[in-house]
């Protein structure tokens, strides 16, 4: 298994936070934690911003992607915004995650729950060759979901 160096500042004030860290051996995502004042209210429809309490240096050639936690799908429909939400390696603000409730009950985040998960990827960087032709393939120019058959 792979493994990277990446640098990890806390946010004043979030000292008491357990930094991001895997649960398990086999986990790929590192669980985080809500950076927030006792606890705050999300009610069905809402989206609001909400600190992990650090900031993170990555090397170069490096994300950090940040997904939501299935438990929390399932059970609340609690869910990121922007999933995946994307860190990228010259990026040093505060990590933030930007939450929404799809359930149909307010749900509580209070201060140190696990709201996310974060998976470090290396990145690939793509050359763009403008061409007057595409190769062919047997689904062409079928539109979404459809597999050409």
């Amino acid at each position: 298994m792979k493994t990277i160096s990446v640098s990890l500042k806390k946010k004043a004030g979030s000292e008491d936070l357990p930094t991001p860290k895997y649960a398990t051996s086999g986990s790929s995502g590192m669980d985080l934690y809500a950076d927030v004042e006792g606890e705050i209210e999300l009610s069905p429809g809402d989206i609001k911003l909400v600190s992990a309490g650090f900031y993170l240096s990555l090397p170069e050639g490096y994300e950090a992607e940040i997904r939501p936690r299935s438990g929390l799908a399932l059970k609340h429909g609690i869910s990121l915004v922007n999933t995946p939400g994307t860190i990228d390696s010259d990026y040093r603000g505060l990590v933030s995650l930007i939450m929404i409730n799809h359930g149909k009950d307010t749900f509580r985040i209070k201060r140190g729950d696990r709201i996310a998960q974060m998976v470090i990827k290396e990145v690939i960087k793509a050359v763009v060759d403008i061409t007057e032709e595409l190769d062919e393939t047997v689904r062409a120019g079928g539109g979404f979901g459809h597999t050409g058959r």
